[in-house]
């Protein structure tokens, strides 16, 4: 996958070898997520020059679906980044794992939801006001008039099926909403 890359270099003249350096791992990112849509580099050395050599700051910007994600490693933060190619190691590996959560997260915002779980009503008692469901695998739930959809609990006959979603209640399971299948919908 080819990404539209830009390498900006700060208070450093430009190198070649620090710029495929750079390239080299901005073509990786590409084997995380195929959603980049482009990534920014910043190397850059302090204005002022250390007693102990120059810490190099590295900032990595990454345009994605959805927005931006932003990595910055700091100079003052770690002596090994005296190194360019060490802060610039570090800042894309720091990238990599702030883009595989972005992944994940984006995976779990699409999953497929389990369709909700379905019956056929096996009792109902009109004067107290609710219902029994059984499941395909034999277990019944109970239901109170308010769970149904609707003013539905008044047509509701035996053996109409139905669409639930459980909570815990008082005494076990029990269907917290209920809505009948229509005759056009295939029960999954």
């Amino acid at each position: 996958m080819q990404l539209p890359l830009q390498i900006t270099f700060r208070n450093i003249p430009p190198s070649p070898a620090i710029e495929a350096n750079i390239r080299k791992k901005a073509a990786q990112l590409g084997h995380f997520s195929e959603h980049i849509m482009a990534c920014r580099v910043v190397v850059e050395a302090p204005h002022r020059r250390h007693h102990q050599g120059t810490l190099y700051h590295v900032r990595i910007d990454l345009t994605v679906p959805g927005g931006e994600l932003a990595l910055s490693r700091e100079p003052a933060a770690h002596h090994a980044h005296e190194d360019v190619f060490v802060a610039i190691r570090d800042a894309f590996d720091a990238a990599v794992r702030q883009l595989e959560d972005y992944v994940r997260r984006r995976r779990a915002q699409t999953k497929l939801h389990e369709p909700e779980p379905h019956g056929r009503v096996s009792r109902l008692v009109p004067g107290e006001d609710h219902g029994f469901i059984e499941t395909p695998d034999g277990g019944e739930i109970y239901f109170h008039r308010n769970s149904v959809l609707g003013d539905g609990f008044d047509k509701l006959e035996i053996g109409d099926e139905v669409r639930f979603a459980e909570e815990e209640g008082e005494k076990g399971l029990q269907a917290s909403t209920v809505r009948v299948i229509g005759k056009h919908h295939l029960v999954g």
